[in-house]
């Protein structure tokens, strides 16, 4: 016990059950309903929906996640084709098939964690948020910077971001609480290799990557689909900060990247992105030792490129802050027709989550907002009515007086059903899954190790080192273990700069639930040290 009388950090608690917020028991917070192991969520996840929902309504009015951002205007242009061969061949959305067409776009970046006037200097994934005003109606892209997450569940989300936020007695961030969250989660020590990299901490917003991170689908005109990756690439290249160079901006300016993106279009020195897809067939993709539904895994390069789509391009500020970025709002659930839906289960649960925090924080009207709004030419037109905020109705059909439909009274009317729908096959075995291919989770995070520069990797270890130091005993022990088994350099570096027995934390049997990665399995090399196709690094900012 401390001084205080209080229970150290890191000592277990005893006789505590987790229950719903009806007081049931809860057995497994792990994972979603699911139509077996890769298949859809289903509506009646009560559980997962509570805690979803109860955790979208935490702040007011600022969001929960991703309060700090900015934003701009600007457009997409899409190419007509994807790599080499017609756009149409993968997708009917008009936004990716019609070439040289501008398609007006906001896209609003953010760190995650930080509240509304935190520093832009933050360790920190950023939000990579794009809305397309199609001729079809809004798309909303919402992603992040790095192409990797912590979880693959969306019922753990709450659960990681409580973990990651200040503690609730001492209302400071600390280390302890992001590794006991981490060492429980083998799935999170790839992105912790990128977030506690320099790429943790991109130099600003221009020469920053953009990823849709989710797995979605693209749908042709003869309703066949395949499985999608979004990734934005900054034509100004990528550049990162080191912790000295982040702690030596945030002396002089908390929003150093709010200034130079602001201060860039202002003098017409517009930011632009080359769209690129990844594309793989619709289905598990057994010769992989990962899941291409997990989120928390990239799509190797050297087998499904990224192929060139179209241009993004920033060219107007915001008339008003608040009036736009501000109430700028996104969902993951907004799609056109020829973009659809993978069983991505963060995907499934962010869906649900995304716009009912936009309801909840900005109104049921949210829609009816300039910045949110669909573009001219795809006015909303519904029988929606009424709501907090409600300024004018959304269209309606000839007869103001009908506000439901069906109608003979010139009402609105369905729109036409493609002639070929996209209707994939399922069935399944209704439970709470967890993966069973969770080899990668060591690989892909040692291989990342192995890729980084050298000046990268010895600032990812420094990073790590100074957060053991600060870490109970289990935690950091745990912590060294699961760097060891990605690589086992990784993990003796860690332990040595700590000052942490790595022998002890070697002979830790692998965590319940967890059997840890096969120490046996082939270990990838590379004649350069880097994976073929993947060999992008980040420059160290002036």
């Amino acid at each position: 016990m401390s001084d205080s009388g209080q229970k150290q950090p890191g000592a277990p608690e005893t006789g505590k059950i987790l229950t719903t917020r009806q007081g049931h028991p809860v057995s497994d917070n792990q994972s979603l309903r699911s139509v077996g192991e890769r298949g859809p969520a289903t509506l009646e996840n009560y559980q997962f929906i509570e805690k979803i929902t109860h955790f979208d309504r935490e702040r007011i009015p600022e969001r929960v996640v991703h309060a700090r951002g900015t934003a701009a205007h600007g457009y997409f242009e899409a190419y007509g084709k994807i790599g080499d061969e017609p756009a149409a061949k993968y997708t009917r959305a008009k936004v990716l098939t019609q070439a040289g067409v501008k398609t007006p776009v906001f896209l609003r970046f953010s760190t995650v964690i930080g509240g509304k006037e935190s520093p832009e200097t933050a360790r920190d994934p950023r939000g990579f948020a794009i809305k397309f005003k199609t001729v079809d109606g809004n798309w909303d892209l919402v992603g992040n910077n790095l192409k990797v997450f912590f979880i693959r569940d969306a019922i753990k989300f709450p659960d990681m971001i409580h973990a990651f936020k200040p503690d609730p007695v001492t209302n400071r961030q600390e280390a302890w609480r992001f590794f006991d969250f981490v060492m429980h989660h083998p799935e999170s020590l790839h992105m912790v290799a990128w977030v506690k990299s320099p790429w943790g901490i991109p130099a600003d917003y221009r020469h920053m990557q953009g990823s849709s991170v989710n797995t979605y689908k693209l749908v042709n005109d003869q309703g066949q689909a395949v499985l999608v990756k979004f990734s934005f690439e900054p034509k100004l290249g990528v550049k990162n900060l080191t912790s000295p160079q982040a702690a030596e901006i945030q002396a002089r300016d908390v929003g150093h990247a709010t200034r130079d993106l602001y201060d860039a279009i202002d003098r017409g020195d517009y930011p632009e992105w080359e769209m690129c897809v990844q594309i793989m067939s619709d289905d598990d993709h057994p010769e992989l030792d990962f899941d291409p539904l997990d989120d928390t895994k990239r799509w190797p390069e050297d087998q499904f490129p990224l192929l060139p789509v179209g241009r993004l391009v920033l060219d107007k500020n915001p008339n008003n802050f608040f009036a736009e970025t501000e109430q700028s709002a996104f969902g993951t659930g907004v799609l056109v027709d020829g973009i659809d839906f993978s069983d991505d289960k963060m995907l499934q649960g962010r869906t649900l989550s995304y716009s009912d925090t936009q309801r909840y924080r900005v109104g049921p009207n949210y829609l009816q907002l300039p910045v949110n709004a669909p573009q001219e030419r795809a006015r909303a037109a519904t029988n929606q009515r009424d709501g907090q905020m409600t300024y004018h109705v959304d269209g309606g059909g000839e007869n103001p007086h009908v506000n439901y439909e069906p109608s003979a009274m010139g009402g609105l009317r369905e729109a036409p059903k493609p002639a070929k729908d996209y209707h994939p096959f399922v069935e399944g075995h209704l439970g709470r899954y967890q993966t069973t291919r969770t080899g990668d989770d060591y690989r892909q995070a040692g291989e990342r190790y192995r890729t980084f520069e050298n000046w990268e990797r010895d600032d990812l270890i420094a990073n790590l080192v100074e957060d053991m130091k600060q870490c109970p005993e289990p935690i950091a022990l745990r912590m060294v273990w699961h760097f060891w088994h990605c690589d086992e350099d990784y993990g003796r570096r860690v332990a040595e700069g700590a000052g942490i027995d790595l022998e002890k934390a070697k002979a830790l049997p692998p965590l319940p639930g967890h059997p840890g990665p096969n120490r046996h399995r082939d270990r990838v090399t590379y004649t350069d040290g880097k994976p073929e196709g993947d060999r992008r690094s980040s420059q160290a900012a002036e």
